[in-house]
């Protein structure tokens, strides 16, 4: 009797996992590549005229050789500003010198009408130790299309030459800015002071916080905005395409995808109130300014190891718009590069991201060998007893074809799902971790401890 009503919740909480997974695979929105994005050049001379693409509905003769097009419907009476590394205002009448070459086109699906300003974006990164990937970020950045950006570097205290490779990258581009981080303050931990200080010498209307491994393709920025003005968020997080590799990698990352895409309705996070609906990641948010002033930015969630699910929460509590979107190949990363690098990581935030429960991270870990683990358990000792259990294959195979369905809809390895039922083992001993560290003084990571807080 108990175990059929072990077995009966099993098969509930397969159906619920299979139902949010089927609903955010058709509803979960994705980034976009824009139709024929525009390389942006590097930065003219300030005695260069600047070339630029607006698709207007009549001709207009500007000096600054404007290329203009009737396919768009537009009302262009109004003046256009457009911020580059200064303002300028532009009617039909006036002549442009720019310092800063734009090209824009109505073709792409950013929708900024002609009161609108194309809005600077600030883009902060901190960065701790990352002198084998930053030259790779760097330049990823420099080649964005999106016209009005600065980025803004911090060097957490590194102990290798990421500063000095960041420099040597950037070829003075004065796009970017690189600042060395002070000393860590009691009660913050270390990422979300080195954010706290980006912020401050920000001066964009958007702020996006992302980590320095995070790949940004060059039509990514232009896609994020865009989408991010049509949605009209307060607060937009982006869960990149994860890139893995290693075994290690492959059966704990892609858990990611599952916990968001099969767990969660993204449309009950979208228009649900309620901070139980809510959801980010730190490794990709744009905020608007004022709301992330409004909630008090990184001040806020000083103390917090998991600071994007503080936003997360505080936003919702604040009643403006959350919005999730998946990168779909336009922002990708690669978190770690072998198992112990992936235990560390995850050991880091899972007490964290269970409200600092161990009990509910205990609860949690149960319910996750319940559900994927012990079907497949079942499965293979009936089989060593010359048994088929109809019953274990379904539900073996259930969980695997929910972990492939989340794959496929963030563009992972599908045919890894298979392995399911072991990505729980590997989940325990991350969990082991992670209570070791708690009993030990705080998580490690970087060459720092975080203490418990």
């Amino acid at each position: 009797m108990i175990f059929n009503i072990f077995i009966a919740l099993i098969t509930i909480a397969l159906l619920i996992f299979a139902c949010i997974a089927i609903l955010n695979t058709l509803t979960f929105p994705r980034l976009r590549a824009l139709s024929s994005p525009h390389r942006q050049p590097a930065p003219a001379s300030a005695s260069e005229s600047t070339s630029i693409r607006l698709s207007v509905s009549e001709s207009v003769d500007l000096s600054a050789s404007v290329r203009l097009s009737a396919s768009e419907s537009a009302d262009w009476s109004a003046p256009i500003r457009l911020s580059v590394s200064e303002s300028v205002d532009l009617s039909a009448s006036e002549s442009v010198d720019s310092s800063a070459s734009i090209r824009l086109s109505a073709s792409e699906s950013a929708d900024w009408s002609a009161s609108q300003s194309v809005p600077l974006v600030s883009i902060c990164i901190p960065a701790r130790n990352e002198a084998a990937i930053i030259a790779e970020t760097i330049r990823a950045w420099l080649s964005q299309t999106y016209p009005n950006f600065e980025l803004i570097l911090l060097d957490d205290h590194s102990t290798d030459d990421t500063a000095k490779i960041a420099r040597l990258a950037a070829q003075n581009d004065p796009r970017v800015r690189i600042i060395m981080g002070e000393p860590l303050p009691p009660g913050w931990k270390g990422k979300n002071w080195a954010c706290h200080q980006l912020s401050q010498h920000a001066s964009g209307d958007l702020l996006i916080f992302t980590d320095a491994d995070v790949r940004w393709q060059s039509g990514a920025l232009f896609a994020l905005v865009s989408h991010f003005t049509q949605t009209q968020a307060h607060l937009l997080t982006v869960w990149p395409t994860q890139q893995t590799l290693t075994w290690g990698e492959r059966l704990v990352v892609p858990l990611m995808a599952l916990a968001i895409m099969a767990y969660l309705p993204v449309l009950a996070v979208h228009h649900i109130p309620w901070p139980i609906f809510a959801a980010a990641n730190g490794q990709c948010l744009i905020f608007r300014r004022d709301a992330y002033h409004k909630i008090g930015g990184h001040a806020a969630v000083r103390a917090n190891i998991v600071e994007d699910m503080g936003f997360a929460y505080a936003i919702k509590r604040a009643g403006m718009r959350l919005r999730m979107a998946d990168g779909n190949g336009l922002i990708t990363t690669r978190m770690y590069r072998n198992w112990p690098e992936t235990r560390d990581g995850f050991a880091k935030n899972i007490l964290g991201g269970h409200g600092n429960s161990i009990f509910f991270l205990l609860l949690s870990t149960l319910f996750h060998w319940s559900v994927f683990t012990f079907p497949a358990l079942w499965f293979l000792y009936a089989l060593s007893t010359f048994h088929f259990s109809f019953t274990a294959f379904i539900l073996t195979a259930s969980g695997c074809l929910i972990r492939a369905l989340t794959a496929a809809a963030t563009r992972q390895r599908i045919a890894d799902a298979i392995f399911m039922p072991l990505s729980p083992i590997l989940m325990t001993l991350i969990v082991v971790r992670a209570l070791h560290w708690r009993f030990s003084g705080g998580p490690q990571w970087k060459g720092r401890t975080y203490a418990e807080s």
